[in-house]
């Protein structure tokens, strides 16, 4: 199948890419390099071998999409393409709808044209807010959006869900609602590419332990938790990539199915505290890790994990990578960096 990965040269889309490749389809890469970088194709060409097409363009040009769309012949998508920061979304709500609510409408009208039959969605978590049970499973409520950004995740699911049930059967879609994605490919040769300060843990903890920034910061150590810091669901990116290609090939493979639109949750179903993390870092690396303890920072919430059941009942997917091994093929790729 030929794959359209909007965001292709991103941190997920650059691995799943990749996964895409290794599982006999053709990815074809759409990305405006707003947050990413033209060397992530390097590494991607020094993985597979080929150099993979390319599309330098934005998701909210229908003009520039339908130059791609004709020139290929697209039969699924996966969509990772959006704005992503929280507090720049506070910020800029305006930017955040336009750019990502308007670059879904923008493919789903392209995809009902062109005949795509699958869509595969790039969710998150951050829907559930403050979840009422854990671990979270698919059938938690979803809770009013805290920020711009997770409101463009929960528009966008419903986005999907109406737009594929007018489809006729012809295209349809999932939502993969993401926990917290880390690590690298275990090459060295692709990874996480935070552009200026990191937003997340883990790049801020490579750079730390690089000796590019002083300390690391941990927001929060009086969370109801067993040692008081947040605890969440990290799971290695090249797991999350391949999840992304058994729910591509379902949809394909459920064109009889009268259900047109799924949702999955894609974690390892197990909680990790952000001290476990460092510990188990410094305890692969032998790095010890300077860190100062800060306050919390609004909307962060206690603990958030997954119950990944369904996705392992109904796609035979299950993470297998360890956190000790995620963080390994992270530094590695912090090594790797000029």
């Amino acid at each position: 199948m030929k794959i359209l990965v909007t965001g292709g040269a991103g941190f997920i889309g650059s691995h799943t890419v990749v996964e895409l490749a290794q599982a006999g389809h053709t990815p074809i890469i759409l990305d405006n390099f707003s947050n990413s970088q033209p060397s992530i194709l390097d590494g991607i060409k020094d993985i597979l071998g080929y150099r993979p097409t390319l599309h330098t363009g934005d998701c909210t040009n229908p003009v520039f999409l339908t130059s791609v769309f004709e020139r290929e012949h697209i039969d699924g998508i996966i969509h990772f393409a959006a704005l992503k920061a929280v507090g720049e979304s506070l910020e800029q709500p305006l930017r955040y709808y336009r750019n990502n609510i308007g670059s879904l409408v923008d493919l789903l009208d392209m995809a009902l044209h062109h005949g795509v039959r699958a869509f595969v969605f790039s969710s998150s978590a951050t829907v559930y807010g403050t979840p009422d049970m854990l671990p979270i499973p698919e059938t938690a409520p979803r809770k009013p959006a805290t920020s711009p950004y997770g409101n463009t995740k929960q528009i966008g699911e419903d986005i999907l869900r109406d737009t594929t049930a007018m489809a006729n059967g012809i295209l349809r879609s999932s939502a993969l609602r993401y926990f917290n994605p880390i690590g690298a490919h275990p090459s060295g040769l692709i990874g996480e590419l935070p552009l200026g300060t990191p937003n997340n843990l883990v790049p801020y903890l490579m750079q730390t332990a690089a000796g590019k920034r002083t300390t690391l910061t941990v927001f929060g150590n009086d969370y109801p938790t067993p040692d008081g810091t947040g605890i969440r669901d990290f799971i290695h990116v090249v797991d999350l990539a391949q999840a992304h290609i058994s729910t591509l090939e379902s949809l394909f493979a459920a064109q009889e199915s009268p259900e047109t639109f799924t949702v999955y949750n894609v974690g390892t179903g197990k909680g990790t505290s952000v001290k476990e993390l460092i510990g188990t870092f410094e305890r692969v690396t032998g790095i010890t890790i300077p860190y100062t303890v800060g306050s919390r920072r609004p909307g962060d919430i206690a603990a958030c994990y997954a119950d990944p059941q369904k996705i392992k009942k109904e796609l035979k997917w299950k993470a297998k990578l360890s956190l000790a091994q995620a963080l390994e093929d992270a530094w590695r790729w912090q090594q790797n960096l000029k």
